[in-house]
């Protein structure tokens, strides 16, 4: 099976009321392209709780794989060792989340990668706690690039407890990102800072919760509005629409109507907990049909 839809981050274990559950940028995006019709990759680091050591076919590098019946199961899964996993607790008042850091994995490197991956099409830069160094951008000079910069835009203090920080490196990615997609949380809701990031990229969207979304493309700004919607889970919402973005817009080359997409598929991955809720092509299709 060849990968066209490759992420690259932490894979994280969530602390929810239910226990732990796998999570962080790389599942939900994985998880997404996998329904949208995308044979998807992780390149992660963490321990294997959760996932299980594999035999991978003689051609893919996989060495682990979600347990049967996971939203995982059939994501290709490489997992560099690491004595913990990233670990969150999300805790959500009001729409405003709160975020804690209970454990940290190391660093991922270029060196890492395996090389029957280094030509996928698509890849998704996902880093939660500033894992994936700048030495990445070289690494896929032929594939569409986009970046989800929320790792590089969180500190944290000895108790883990997480708040918004300026992206420090974010010129050395953004002179090679195709496409960077963050939240308007990220940016601690600074519009003159978002504004200075996308003067300064090739493309951006920024995600504003039920406000929808933002493109910013050419000097100009599309304002995209949501789908209503129903929130159990809004977790993983951005990831979720940032796999969906970067699909459509490899289909059509348009950028509002890629962030039309990705607002509907975002939406609906919020009515359930996790992952459970994020929707199959023909779902979403159906939607956009019938407001057609």
């Amino acid at each position: 099976m060849t990968v066209d839809f490759l992420v690259i981050g932490h894979i994280t274990h969530d602390r929810t009321p239910d226990g732990f559950r796998l999570g962080g940028t790389v599942s939900y995006a994985a998880v997404t392209a996998r329904r949208l019709g995308r044979h998807p990759a992780i390149l992660t680091r963490g321990a294997s709780n959760g996932l299980l050591m594999t035999t991978a076919e003689p051609d893919s590098p996989a060495n682990v794989a979600a347990l049967p019946g996971s939203p995982l199961e059939g994501v290709s899964i490489h997992l560099l060792p690491s004595p913990v996993s990233t670990t969150f607790v999300n805790l959500y008042r009001d729409g405003q989340r709160t975020q804690v850091i209970e454990a940290l994995a190391g660093p991922i490197s270029p060196a890492e990668l395996p090389p029957a991956w280094t030509q996928a099409p698509v890849v998704l830069l996902g880093p939660l706690v500033r894992e994936i160094p700048p030495a990445w951008v070289n690494v896929f000079p032929a594939s569409l690039v986009g970046v989800t910069p929320q790792g590089w835009m969180r500190q944290w203090d000895a108790a883990g407890h997480v708040r918004p920080a300026r992206w420090e490196n974010a010129a050395e990615f953004l002179h090679r990102a195709d496409v960077v997609i963050l939240s308007r949380e990220d940016a601690g809701g600074d519009e003159a800072y978002l504004a200075t990031l996308a003067a300064q990229a090739r493309l951006m969207v920024v995600t504003d919760g039920w406000r929808g979304a933002a493109v910013y493309c050419d000097g100009e700004r599309f304002h995209v509005p949501p789908r209503p919607t129903r929130e159990v889970d809004p977790t993983g919402a951005g990831d979720v629409f940032a796999a969906a973005f970067l699909i459509r817009l490899t289909e059509t080359r348009d950028p509002v109507i890629a962030a039309r997409f990705a607002n509907v598929i975002a939406s609906l991955s919020v009515e359930a907990p996790g992952m459970d809720a994020i929707p199959y092509r023909e779902q979403v299709e159906a939607w956009l049909k019938s407001v057609a």
